[in-house]
């Protein structure tokens, strides 16, 4: 990958936002195995590598054309869950050995879709087009949708739903209504999390002219989305509960509302300061991390057959691989805050 470490690359991934593609995608073949009993280890784990690529590599487009465009060059403001990785802007990678990375990672992805297309269906390249289009022009010139105020509803959909549906279709090789309502709380939570992470962002994506819904609108519409938003998420599961697209024991999921109401509680003290506000962004993540992961538990505890444990077990196993470095950053980053407050 060129000069700069390991460390520095995986900086610049962002890995930690990566799952807001692997849960979904999860999910989507654990709902397959609940309600279909079918599950093809081979045909998962393909898909998982693919979400997984894409998504790094979507990370980095942002980064590097939203460096091209000046949007890093004023980020000052020192909250560290908004804007890029920094890593361009503080000279650790260059831009072309960027952009030959995340290039390399779409390839193999595309590659990976392309495959699965041809096996299991067409449908799987109709979502493989929607999935790169949303994650290279949403920053990439000549559309830049995340600059005109089109990303966050964009991203709702393929981040959530898409995802879901590709994940299960590539199972099953048909839709499912319970695909679309299992993943749509996370399409609806990862809507929140880019609207929190935006108001940081306000002065930064104006004077750049990277004109999302935040930087259209103001902060006080920022939080009023962001609220709504994430309140709807909630509204998805029980709704999904209620028409029997979910199942029960999926009410665990809302343990997680005291988070999403101290979020709520902080952005609306602190919208106006980037730095006090930070643990709001944090929250954000922890509120969309562990709701996901509590419905996967109660989609494994439902799918659970004795008879077949790798099917029943896969999806959560590779959750608990995929998120260990990613729980090991929150903790780091709530043992900062926990210090910061003793102090």
């Amino acid at each position: 990958m060129g000069s700069g470490g390991w460390g520095i690359w995986w900086k610049a991934f962002r890995f930690h936002y990566a799952s807001a593609s692997f849960m979904p995608g999860i999910l989507g073949g654990m709902i397959a195995w609940t309600y279909d009993g079918q599950f093809h280890a081979g045909y998962f784990l393909l898909v998982m590598l693919g979400l997984i690529l894409n998504h790094l590599a979507l990370n980095m487009t942002d980064d590097y054309y939203d460096f091209r465009h000046l949007v890093d060059v004023f980020d000052t403001h020192g909250n560290p869950y908004s804007g890029g990785s920094g890593t361009l802007s503080k000279g650790l990678i260059s831009p072309d050995q960027m952009r030959n990375v995340f290039a390399s990672f779409y390839i193999i992805a595309i590659g990976i879709g392309i495959f699965l297309g041809i096996l299991r269906g067409p449908f799987v390249l109709f979502l493989l087009a929607f999935g790169f289009f949303c994650a290279f022009f949403y920053t990439a010139p000549p559309i830049r949708f995340g600059y005109r105020g089109l990303g966050e509803i964009a991203q709702l959909f393929c981040f959530g739903p898409g995802i879901g549906l590709g994940a299960y279709y590539v199972q099953t090789q048909r839709f499912s209504w319970e695909a679309f309502w299992g993943t749509l709380p996370f399409g609806m939570m990862l809507f929140s999390m880019i609207t929190i992470n935006e108001i940081p962002d306000y002065l930064e994506d104006r004077r750049a002219g990277k004109l999302n819904l935040v930087a259209r609108f103001g902060k006080e519409t920022g939080v009023r989305l962001f609220i709504l938003s994430l309140l709807s998420a909630y509204g998805a599961i029980l709704m999904g509960i209620f028409l029997g697209k979910i199942p029960v024991i999926g009410l665990i999921s809302l343990l997680t509302i005291p988070i999403a109401f101290k979020t709520i509680s902080i952005l609306r003290a602190h919208y106006r300061d980037p730095v006090k506000m930070a643990p709001a962004n944090l929250g954000m993540i922890c509120t969309h991390n562990f709701t996901a992961i509590l419905l996967v538990i109660a989609y494994t505890l439902v799918g659970f057959k004795k008879d077949d444990l790798l099917s029943s077990f896969l999806p959560l196993l590779t959750l608990i691989v995929l998120y260990l470095p990613i729980a090991k950053l929150i903790s780091e980053a709530l043992f900062i805050k926990r210090k910061e407050e003793a102090l």
